[in-house]
């Protein structure tokens, strides 16, 4: 998605509440399994992060703020532009590049962690996708995914809700049949060498402006998985 309002209490107010809350998911999970101090002000210092599917870089940004070396890849052209214009004027040094993860897979690169943020639910040979987004993660790292679930709730809520009554984001922008159930993103990842370690429902508050984790999965959701360390 991309950024055309950096306006928090404006139209896009729900994107900025749930990068507030994936920022706090995130920065508490990855210090707590890289050993690192949630209390500093940078406390991602050292961490290489891929943020796939950057958009227009918010979630980039916020991580690059608390000392990550952050890197974004996007399959749209404008998102790109966006988020190097963004950046540069924040002062932020991050790498953007449009490019697939399929690509960036055939080189050398890997990072620490691999973010797939509302990735999964837009991509057609979703094997190829996450065996690729696996090979870019280095042993003993740690992907992060969050997506929609397959189910009839579901769709009520992503597409009836969102889309057609509350217009958070364009009509078509998601279809039930490419919603993704947890077991089969967690049978991906295990037959690619990485363990889910949490699992957890993400809901939100429409009329008081809030998103919340919840152990509620049928709707939205976020899992960490880990790389196994090599021997």
């Amino acid at each position: 998605m991309c950024i055309r309002d950096r306006d928090k209490s404006g139209p896009f107010w729900p994107l900025h509440r749930l990068n507030k809350l994936r920022l706090s998911y995130i920065r508490s999970k990855l210090c707590g399994h890289f050993g690192l101090n949630a209390g500093d002000e940078q406390p991602l210092q050292g961490l290489s992060i891929l943020d796939v599917g950057c958009g227009g870089g918010i979630l980039a940004e916020s991580l690059a703020k608390l000392g990550a070396n952050v890197s974004g890849i996007d399959v749209v052209e404008r998102n790109i532009a966006i988020a190097r214009h963004h950046s540069e004027n924040a002062g932020l040094e991050i790498s953007y590049q449009l490019d697939t993860v399929e690509s960036l897979a055939k080189g050398e690169s890997q990072f620490d962690v691999v973010l797939n943020m509302e990735v999964v639910e837009h991509v057609t040979g979703l094997e190829g996708f996450m065996e690729s987004s696996c090979r870019l993660l280095k042993p003993g790292g740690m992907m992060f995914v969050a997506t929609i679930n397959r189910t009839l709730i579901a769709g009520l809520v992503a597409i009836v809700g969102a889309e057609h009554i509350l217009r958070w984001m364009p009509k078509g922008t998601h279809r039930l049949d490419m919603f993704r159930k947890p077991a089969e993103i967690r049978d991906l990842l295990a037959i690619n060498g990485l363990t889910v370690k949490d699992l957890v429902g993400v809901g939100v508050n429409p009329l008081a402006r809030r998103m919340f984790l919840t152990r509620f999965k049928s709707v939205n959701y976020m899992l960490t998985a880990v790389h196994a360390p090599t021997a």
